[in-house]
């Protein structure tokens, strides 16, 4: 019998965690600020979501809009050592250099600020020069064990072919890491992402029916958990 798949939902607060939770989500993915894409949300709304919800949280490392970690560095080491001084263990993170490559320096000095933890490789390899080498340049950092991505900057529509081509290279090097798909996500993309051997989902939007001012909609949650698990 095939693992469920994972469902992630992206969570702003108690009440997202809450109602994701009681929708079928396994994980969560905590941010603040989604007029920017999801930034670091603060110490104290992670303690609260953490109070209150008992699935697994992914905390968004990402100190500005856009991919470059810029003159934010320091700032983020010590947030990433915040969040873990509160419990926090397991993050989202990605940084690009000018050139559209991953910027090693950067990832490897937060990577160091969170003890082996799991973390995902989040959305900025949707805006890389090379896919495939900036995978070959993360080979067996410490606690990476997913790529959030669409397969594309435009979405899950046109990075369908790239989503498959990827997951048919599952436990080459580089990529070894969970594909977790997002970015414009429809549940009519979620069968052929499983029958590719896709086995997780991100959604944001998809789970407030009612725009990002409204809180996660249990009942949404509940129909993404229906759909990803009848397409096995």
């Amino acid at each position: 019998m095939s693992k469920r798949a994972v469902l992630e939902v992206i969570a702003l607060g108690v009440e997202d965690a809450v109602a994701a939770q009681a929708g079928g989500a396994d994980r969560l993915e905590l941010v603040t600020d989604m007029a920017a894409d999801g930034l670091t949300p603060p110490v104290e709304t992670f303690a609260g979501i953490r109070a209150a919800v008992d699935i697994d949280l992914r905390v968004m490392l990402r100190p500005a809009g856009g991919f470059a970690v810029g003159d934010h560095l320091e700032r983020l080491v010590r947030t990433a050592r915040e969040m873990r001084d509160a419990g926090a263990d397991a993050f989202v993170l990605g940084f690009l250099d000018a050139d559209g490559g991953v910027d090693l320096p950067a990832v490897e000095r937060v990577v160091g600020e969170l003890d082996g933890c799991r973390w995902t490789f989040h959305r900025a390899i949707d805006r890389a020069a090379d896919r495939d080498a900036l995978r070959k340049q993360l080979d067996g950092m410490p606690g990476l064990d997913t790529y959030l991505t669409a397969g594309s900057a435009g979405g899950v529509d046109a990075g369908l072919p790239t989503l498959v081509a990827e997951a048919a290279r599952s436990g080459e090097a580089g990529y070894e890491q969970q594909l977790l798909v997002g970015g414009g996500l429809r549940l009519d993309h979620v069968p052929q992402l499983r029958a590719a051997g896709i086995d997780a989902f991100h959604i944001g939007g998809a789970a407030r029916p009612d725009g990002w001012g409204r809180p996660v909609s249990a009942e949404a949650v509940a129909s993404w958990r229906a759909v990803v698990d009848a397409a096995r």
